[in-house]
């Protein structure tokens, strides 16, 4: 800028990338003393210094905020003055011209006390005396995309340089995050140099080693939470800050009694006992430099096997969580060993079966279906009943009237769906336009006021309705992919398995879909005698469902249609 400004308004925008930073290195007094400077000697006026303490290269850049405030006609703002073009922003020559572009749009010039930035405007058909939008152009241009490639390749390299390095000394052992509850971290002299390693906290350690004595000694969880709390355990103190403006504390978090939720994380956690297991060490359990504050005795006497810290000959570690035994399980109607019990029913009471494998003198297994708890015993071995069930699914058809009825009633159904579905859509899309609105009416309300605490309160109620809209536009994109498949399609796949039951109920390989599938052949549980083959016994069974009719047989007869009441799964 060569020439002197009078009268001229501007922003001063200060941004660092770390508190670390902020107070060590490029300090935010640095730069607003240099913006200060800058503006002096050119006659401008600062009405206002910007300052955000976070990272420049995230896809909400926190260099929006100033550049909302000099895009405001009532502001009157012609420039925003920057330190440089790293500290503007470092997301790359894309974020950089797009904030430039909504400065240009309002007449607002961009500048940096490096001078890369320049104010010069040249228009290449001037000597004509035209000017088009595409005839104009700033000379600095290129120099300003290629320090702010540069600035992102320099984050890019700062990032590698420092997250490598971490990651690197985490799996030799040392402490890189922030320290747990009972820890403090602290920096030592190590043959690696000066490294963080993890110490007791004064008071927390504390609790949390009674938290592991009190669990070794079988003390029950309530007891133990109410123990330490009586003593004044307390969670840790944290601060909520502004995602702007990282200097700024929103509110304190925690301070508040121990629970016994928190308190079973932190017995599970190894590193209590000196081994890190995280993300950096690739899941695989290391020892650290550092003591942890119980042994690795205490860790596995506290959690009672449920997770074990063990180390074998070769003195590695490995950090397991204890499965069930097989026995202990429930589970329930989904065992594959027995897919069909609680599907069959017992043919002297009626209960259902369950099922189950006995071991003879010579050590074979002899699984089986039974019934022993009702008094009586009843027992039918596994290959037998399921090769019955397979006998009995093999004479079972669908007539070509019933067919159409199914398709009709899947049809029927499709619509259906399809048709609420696309009234919960539109439902959505209403929403969505009345928050839009909604956030319209809110930034008009902001431009208009002067006091820094009602802006303060509509900026939260504008993020709020943001939030809204965006947990909408994510709802509709589920609906959207969820809506019902082509219905020719599903009614070809109907048909076909409809004239095709032995694909879909015999050569199914999950055993568990095969005998809920086999469920709904019936309108209620048969017997084992009901579908039983190869005896004259056999009574007249109208348990199945009205769809289906069983193929003419000696030993069977055909069940006499009931009107169609057709059961689909779902």
């Amino acid at each position: 800028m060569n020439k002197q400004l009078l009268n001229i308004n501007a922003v001063g925008a200060i941004r660092v990338s770390s508190e670390k930073q902020g107070r060590d290195g490029d300090s935010p007094e640095d730069q607003k003393q240099q913006i200060n400077r800058f503006a002096q000697m050119r006659g401008i006026t600062v009405r206002r210094h910007f300052e955000f303490l976070e990272s420049g290269s995230k896809a909400k850049q926190p260099m929006q905020v100033a550049v909302d405030y000099c895009k405001d006609p009532k502001n009157e703002i012609k420039f925003l003055i920057i330190k440089s073009i790293d500290r503007f922003t470092r997301g790359g020559s894309r974020m950089y011209e797009d904030l430039k572009a909504q400065l240009d749009e309002c007449g607002v010039t961009l500048v940096d006390t490096y001078g890369i930035i320049s104010d010069q405007r040249v228009n290449t058909l001037d000597h004509l005396g035209f000017k088009y939008r595409w005839s104009e152009y700033s000379p600095s241009k290129k120099s300003e995309i290629l320090e702010a490639e540069r600035a992102k390749d320099e984050l890019r390299d700062i990032m590698t340089r420092m997250v490598g390095a971490e990651i690197r000394y985490t799996q030799m052992g040392y402490w890189m995050r922030r320290p747990p509850y009972g820890f403090i971290s602290e920096k030592v002299e190590t043959p690696h140099g000066k490294r963080c390693i993890l110490k007791p906290h004064p008071t927390e350690g504390k609790f949390v080693k009674m938290m592991y004595e009190m669990r070794a000694k079988r003390l029950s969880d309530s007891e133990i939470i109410a123990k330490v709390n009586s003593l004044g355990c307390r969670t840790r103190v944290q601060y909520q800050r502004d995602k702007n403006d990282r200097t700024k504390i929103i509110r304190k978090l925690g301070g508040d009694p121990m629970t016994a939720k928190a308190m079973q994380k932190y017995l599970m956690n190894p590193i209590y006992a000196g081994i890190n297991a995280e993300k950096w060490t690739g899941g695989k359990p290391i020892r650290c430099v550092f003591d942890g504050l119980v042994s690795i005795e205490m860790f596995n006497k506290a959690n009672k096997g449920k997770r074990v810290i063990s180390i074998n000959q070769d003195d590695e570690v490995s950090v397991d969580t204890a499965r069930p035994k097989e026995h202990l399980i429930d589970k329930g109607r989904r065992n594959a060993d027995f897919p069909y019990r609680k599907f069959i029913l017992c043919p002297t009471c009626s209960n259902p079966l369950s099922g189950s494998a006995s071991r003879g003198k010579s050590g074979k297994y002899y699984p089986a279906y039974h019934c022993s708890n009702h008094g009586h015993y009843y027992r039918i071995p596994k290959a037998e009943l399921e090769s019955n069930v397979v006998e009995f699914i093999s004479r079972v058809t669908v007539s070509s009237e019933r067919i159409d009825a199914v398709m009709d009633a899947v049809a029927a159904e499709w619509n259906l769906r399809n048709q609420s579905q696309l009234e919960e859509i539109e439902g959505i899309d209403t929403r969505i336009g009345e928050l839009r609105k909604d956030a319209i009416a809110t930034m008009d309300k902001i431009r208009v006021l002067n006091s820094t605490t009602a802006i303060k309160f509509m900026e939260e109620d504008l993020m709020r309705i943001e939030s809204q809209i965006q947990e909408l536009e994510d709802e509709k994109v589920r609906k959207l992919e969820a809506r019902p498949a082509d219905i020719s399609r599903i009614l070809e796949r109907v048909r076909y398995f409809l004239e095709h039951l032995d694909e879909l109920l015999i050569k199914q390989i999950d055993p568990i879909k095969k005998a809920r599938l086999f469920a709904l052949l019936f309108d209620q549980t048969p017997t084992y005698e009901n579908i039983k083959i190869g005896t004259l016994k056999t009574p007249l069974f109208t348990g199945v469902n009205p769809v289906f009719a069983l193929l003419n047989a000696e030993n069977s007869l055909m069940v006499t249609p009931r009107g169609f009441e057709p059961r689909l799964p779902g």
